[in-house]
């Protein structure tokens, strides 16, 4: 989203910047604190905005919930151009499979809402999302051909299952070693 709002893609003023930068910042907190499902208008509350000065930046949870992750993706994006270039296939999908595992445990309930903005085209959630599902893509088809995983394996039903094992490790509170013991188990079948 960078400094345009949801809404519009022109450059802000200063201080509708400073409000819609006070507002990711608070969302971020409260998401980690309460979840993806937390109250927005308790977040309008605590950036010391209106509620309606938060739906003009964030009409929809999803565009907050984008807004939010941005760190988190921009490291992700990084990490996903390394692997690409890895000489490894197997351990790079392995790698890419318990980065984004981690990422979908960076707030609680955030694997339902970004599994429910995918039902949408326009979501915004979805659209930051996108670079996820096609690197999981290109580091599955990558993985394919270096014989590492099965032929029949889809990025889609990957992506799902990875989603579905941080969900389940966010839900019984896994450390990070529970969480990548719980990601060898459920992908083992995919060798």
């Amino acid at each position: 989203m960078g400094t345009a709002t949801a809404a519009a893609s022109r450059p802000l003023r200063a201080d509708a910047q400073r409000n819609y930068d006070r507002i990711v910042e608070v969302a971020s907190d409260a998401f980690a604190e309460r979840g993806v499902l937390t109250s927005l208008d308790d977040i309008a509350c605590r950036a010391g905005v209106g509620p309606g000065t938060l739906y003009r930046h964030f009409p929809s949870r999803d565009g907050l919930i984008a807004a939010a992750l941005g760190g988190s993706l921009e490291k992700l994006d990084a990490l996903a151009k390394r692997l690409k270039a890895s000489d490894d296939p197997g351990a790079a999908l392995d790698e890419w499979m318990l980065a984004l595992a981690n990422h979908l445990r960076t707030y609680d309930n955030l694997p339902e809402s970004i599994a429910e903005s995918f039902r949408t085209d326009d979501s915004p959630l979805r659209n930051s999302c996108r670079p996820l599902t096609d690197t999981t893509s290109v580091l599955v088809a990558r993985a394919k051909k270096a014989g590492a995983i099965r032929d029949d394996i889809e990025p889609r039903d990957l992506f799902a299952l990875v989603s579905s094992v941080a969900w389940a490790s966010q839900r019984r509170g896994d450390t990070d070693a529970g969480l990548k013991r719980m990601l060898g188990l459920a992908t083992s079948g995919i060798r």
